[in-house]
């Protein structure tokens, strides 16, 4: 096997694996999204007394949880169609796009997204994305 094609087989399998980290990592926010619905919903009790925080401290906790937990798992289904494109070697500019972008989930991401523009980069990777004439 080409040490080009292999590279891009580990790359895909990599991208499979922090794909799902960051899936994972985009659950945690989960917990200020159920603590946000306790929140508006009351669910807290209160001393007499003491004043219940306002709804809007919930609100805040469940829109900034949601954002976080959208845009993580966006992120992760992101890299995983990166990760079967590259197995494909099919969108060139998408995988590359995807690398940028996951370069911002350190460490791992980070990793990743240099050592797939360092690959992705070489004259004779771009070739293999081209369309095969027959």
């Amino acid at each position: 096997m080409n040490q080009d094609q292999e590279h891009l087989r580990l790359l895909s399998i990599f991208h499979y694996a922090v794909g799902g980290l960051t899936a994972l990592a985009a659950c945690f926010p989960c917990i200020h999204l159920f603590l946000g619905i306790a929140l508006v919903s009351g669910a807290f009790p209160v001393q007499p007394g003491d004043q219940a925080p306002p709804p809007i401290v919930g609100w805040m906790f469940i829109s900034i949880a949601s954002v976080l937990i959208l845009a993580g798992w966006t992120l992760a289904i992101a890299i995983f169609v990166a990760g079967r494109f590259l197995a494909r070697r099919t969108h060139y500019m998408y995988c590359f796009v995807v690398a940028v972008i996951e370069c911002l989930f350190m460490p791992l991401g980070t990793i990743l997204g240099v050592f797939t523009i360092i690959v992705l980069i070489r004259p004779s990777v771009k070739a293999l994305f081209q369309p095969s004439v027959a």
